[in-house]
């Protein structure tokens, strides 16, 4: 064959080898690579042409000597297979005997192999999914702090230890909060004088920092502070967890395994580290709604109605409800000033701005702080409330209010009333022989007008009898057979006839419990109800031998 026609052959010898889909090396009898596909030169790099195999795969060269010095027969040969890994896969290495005496090795990955560690990775993978789903679901459950520590750890225990400790970030001084819990579940927690530094990492994740591998923490150095008294045997690895909140670290998460487990790998960190994720951000949420809550209760005391109670042998009682369940004030408010003395003048407001929820009680607020400056002028309706239709006009919203000023005293052996409504219901007043009447006061809206005109009234209670002042919650709230009725000023009038001797507490239950009923489940504007009572007083006498109750003043 001349030289043109050989280099042709190689040529056509090299494409086909590199055509070959699986790795396959032609070796002769001595174990000499004499050729090789090119997928075989990927797979084994040491695997030259000219080079003994035994100096790359000797599990192969193996195989390869055995098929052809102690095979006793082609057949034997011809089926023969070998098994063996590579670069960390396993393959099954297939031989093909020559006539020239050289056998072909093809070689092919394990699949099932790869199949189930597939497999088990995918069943490892989707319990973690799970876990973590389980953890956003249960940590964010609640909004308590405490509790969303304990949850933690009880499910760090469960999940990624065989015990968990928590570390809570400190206030003032040293001592730590520190939650246990063990894989049974149960959480102790504990206040320890300790300081973080000590422990390798603790101080870092308690500032927020990247944690420190578990590899660089000597598990004898964790102090018995950080071990549950119930971790039974001694600590062989240890995992230390920022808990990342929002720009602030929310703790430090401890995991601790015993010495006779696995030490935490680089994948059961990274694990950890998802888990600490969630954690942190459940937390971080607990303890803002706190601080939120904490804000809001401190704003709200203010703005939530006062108690009332007995003062100068006169009752008051009041009641208050917001159009929604989940508001606490709206825009219907009353207020309590007391008078110092018995003669003098106790001031009650009641009243209702216009709107509803926050935004409402916000101005009922500033009306409130504006009426208990102005309570020593309170012998001055009039003038009371043009100084506070000022105030409102001046301020910058469009908001106005309607009132009802109610000034009362015990003298000679009667609660006087002095009232003045300023574009509100007028007060129903409750005698003695159930008669209602309604006073006769009116007035025009406070923060709507230049200029305010009221029209006063006065009058006096005897024992039993009861003053009502009300807002149009009451009288508007719509329900009845038919849902859409007004509850009324009459309906209101008659409820009221059978409340002749009953306590101020008495009468304002009565009212609340018979509109209640009368809305049912339907919306509601907001109600604000006080009762004003001139309490009975009963003394024992003796009449025809028996002993009978009178009411006497």
């Amino acid at each position: 064959m001349h030289d043109g026609a050989r280099v042709g052959v190689e040529s056509d010898l090299d494409a086909l080898w590199a055509a070959v889909p699986c790795p396959t090396l032609l070796l002769d009898r001595e174990g000499i690579v004499r050729a090789l596909s090119g997928s075989a030169e990927s797979l084994l790099p040491g695997a030259l042409q000219g080079a003994r195999i035994d100096e790359s795969v000797d599990w192969l060269w193996r195989a390869h000597d055995r098929l052809v010095h102690v095979a006793p027969d082609a057949v034997e040969r011809d089926a023969s297979v070998a098994s063996g890994s590579v670069g960390g896969r396993k393959f099954d290495a297939h031989a093909a005997m020559l006539p020239s005496g050289e056998v072909a090795w093809s070689l092919v990955e394990d699949t099932g192999q790869l199949l189930r560690d597939a497999q088990e990775a995918l069943a490892r993978e989707q319990e973690r999914a799970a876990i973590l789903l389980e953890t956003s679901s249960v940590l964010t459950a609640s909004l308590n702090v405490d509790r969303c520590r304990e949850a933690t750890v009880q499910m760090a225990a469960r999940h990624l230890a065989d015990a968990a400790a928590l570390v809570a970030p400190t206030g003032r001084g040293r001592r730590l909060p520190v939650f246990y819990s063990g894989a049974a579940g149960v959480v102790e927690q504990s206040s320890v004088d300790a300081d973080p530094a000590e422990v390798a990492g603790l101080s870092e994740a308690l500032h927020g920092f990247p944690p420190v591998s578990s590899g660089w923490i000597d598990p004898v150095t964790v102090p018995d502070w950080l071990v549950p008294h119930h971790f039974s045997g001694p600590v062989g690895s240890v995992m230390i967890l920022a808990l990342p909140g929002h720009g602030v670290s929310a703790g430090a998460l401890v995991l601790l395994r015993r010495a006779d487990r696995p030490v935490y790998s680089a994948d059961d960190e990274l694990f950890a580290g998802l888990f600490a994720a969630r954690a942190g951000a459940a937390l971080s949420a607990a303890r803002l709604y706190a601080e939120q809550a904490a804000i809001t209760r401190t704003l709200m005391r203010d703005l939530l109605p006062p108690p009332l109670h007995g003062l100068h042998g006169i009752e008051f009682a009041g009641g208050y409800r917001a159009s929604k369940d989940y508001e606490v004030v709206g825009g219907d408010f009353y207020d309590f000033h007391p008078a110092a003395r018995p003669e003098d003048e106790t001031l009650v407001v009641l009243g209702d701005v216009c709107g509803k929820g926050l935004e409402a009680a916000v101005m009922t607020g500033k009306i409130r702080n504006t009426l208990q400056a102005l309570t020593p002028l309170a012998q001055d309706h009039e003038g009371v409330l043009t100084l506070l239709n000022r105030a409102m006009l001046s301020s910058d919203h469009t908001r106005f209010a309607t009132l009802v000023l109610a000034s009362v005293a015990h003298r000679d052996g009667q609660v006087t009333l002095r009232l003045t409504c300023a574009g509100h219901p007028p007060p129903l007043i409750v005698r003695d022989n159930g008669q209602v009447e309604e006073a006769d006061t009116k007035g025009t809206l406070v923060g709507a007008l230049e200029r305010i005109t009221v029209q006063s009234f006065e009058t006096s209670l005897a024992p039993g009898e009861t003053c009502l002042l009300y807002t149009d919650g009451i009288t508007e709230a719509r329900g009845g057979p038919f849902g859409d009725d007004f509850f009324g000023e009459q309906r209101l009038a008659a409820s009221l006839t059978g409340c002749a001797g009953m306590p101020a507490e008495a009468v304002v239950e009565r009212v609340l419990m018979l509109a209640t009923q009368w809305v049912g489940q339907r919306v509601h504007d907001d109600i604000a109800v006080v009762a004003i009572t001139a309490p009975q007083r009963t003394h024992l006498s003796a009449v025809d031998g028996h002993t009978r109750g009178r009411y006497v003043a």
